[in-house]
């Protein structure tokens, strides 16, 4: 019988994955994936950017890179995140084959088989399958609209048990939750973190597309805050204000956390893209960059306000949901037992996707819960498949 490693054993298949192809049926409606709309993407700009590129530039394009990345895109990053008010000069950037290569790296850099790590509940899927693949113990700490159960943390803190090697948490434009952190939660976080040795991992990929501009400054990440005495791991990725095909993403990270990061990843994949970060270079110093993220944060609002409007008109009114203010996702809360599996069977009996509670529960198991993405569907099939959906959620749950 063929040995897989016990790390390989705990890995399950997501649900998303397997959902893929069925939402690529021209006849079904897709509320599953979180991925951009193909037609919002900016083939133009591209286009214009490879146009202008000299013989050299395409042939760098073409070449091995730093493993660390391009000179020049980490230069033009650097500027792009400082403008963001991210310390980046106390820092070192990565560039990284999209962003969950960057949380990878950083779980391999710090877990042990059997070490603890804290994650929220529900937390990305992307996330929880790289720390179960190093025989990470996944400690759960529930979500809330505003955050990290405060009062739940401080518990695993004082648990006695064997310290967290990281927090890892997603402050904006949650995936699934589709929350901010306020402001509040993040101070809080930072007190109890304050000396402990534990690094936070927080992954900041959905920031650039906020529907209101007012949002800004409760955005701020715990790594835009710099707090003493608390090693912050940001990472980021081109995948929602480019394209995920160019498979980019970055982490930016103290110095010494990054060496260890930089050796991991030479030994994973040698060099990110040359020609993805060649491309990604230029969209950032053209000021493409800026152009087309206010495109497309005008689109997403769109389409998140029709979704929002369609689940206010036919959801039963046992169904819940945080209004999101950016970001590609609304979670729906269901009644307690409700088992939105079963739903996800009548909803595509009806032509509708959408992702089980299940899927982002870090244990597996608590499935009361459904994910609908706005990103990649027009407001006109929203309007059309989020009836589906609900008469799906009535059939069995009354």
């Amino acid at each position: 019988m063929t040995r897989f490693a016990t790390g390989v054993s705990a890995l399950r298949s997501s649900e998303i994955r397997d959902l893929m192809s069925l939402a690529a049926s021209p006849d079904i409606i897709s509320f599953s994936g979180g991925m951009p709309g193909n037609e919002l993407f900016p083939l133009e700009m591209i286009d214009q950017i490879y146009q202008s590129l000299s013989e050299k530039e395409k042939q760098v394009a073409m070449q091995y890179g730093p493993t660390n990345g391009q000179p020049a895109l980490l230069e033009s990053l650097a500027h792009y995140l400082e403008k963001k008010g991210l310390p980046v000069g106390k820092n070192r950037l990565l560039i990284t084959t999209g962003s969950l290569q960057a949380i990878n790296i950083l779980a391999k850099a710090f877990v042990d088989p059997g070490d603890p790590v804290l994650v929220e509940s529900p937390s990305f899927i992307g996330a929880l399958s790289a720390f179960r693949s190093y025989e990470a113990n996944l400690t759960a700490i529930p979500l809330r609209s505003d955050g990290l159960d405060i009062a739940a943390l401080k518990t695993a803190l004082d648990s006695g048990g064997p310290k967290p090697k990281f927090l890892y948490f997603a402050p904006n434009f949650h995936n699934p939750a589709g929350i901010i952190y306020t402001e509040a939660v993040k101070r809080q976080m930072i007190e109890l973190l304050s000396g402990l040795d534990i690094p936070l991992i927080e992954d900041d990929v959905y920031s650039d597309l906020y529907f209101h501009e007012d949002d800004l400054p409760k955005m701020r990440t715990i790594k835009a805050i710099d707090p003493e005495g608390i090693d912050v791991c940001l990472t980021g990725s081109f995948s929602k204000i480019l394209g995920p095909g160019l498979r980019l993403g970055w982490m930016l990270v103290p110095e010494h956390i990054y060496g260890k990061c930089e050796l991991i990843k030479q030994s994973m994949d040698a060099c990110s893209p040359s020609f993805s970060q060649v491309i990604a270079d230029k969209f950032i110093r053209s000021g493409a960059i800026y152009t087309y993220t206010g495109q497309v944060r005008l689109e997403y609002k769109k389409r998140g306000l029709a979704m929002i409007e369609a689940l206010e008109k036919h959801l039963p009114g046992y169904v819940s949901f945080e209004k999101p203010r950016g970001g590609f996702y609304i979670w729906l809360h269901l009644p307690e037992g409700a088992d939105s599996t079963l739903i996800l069977k009548k909803a595509i009996e009806r032509g509708v996707v959408f992702v089980t509670g299940k899927t982002f529960d870090p244990a597996g198991v608590k499935n009361n819960c459904i994910r609908v993405s706005y990103c990649n569907t027009a407001p006109d099939v929203i309007r059309r498949g989020i009836p589906l959906v609900a008469e799906a959620i009535r059939e069995i749950c009354g």
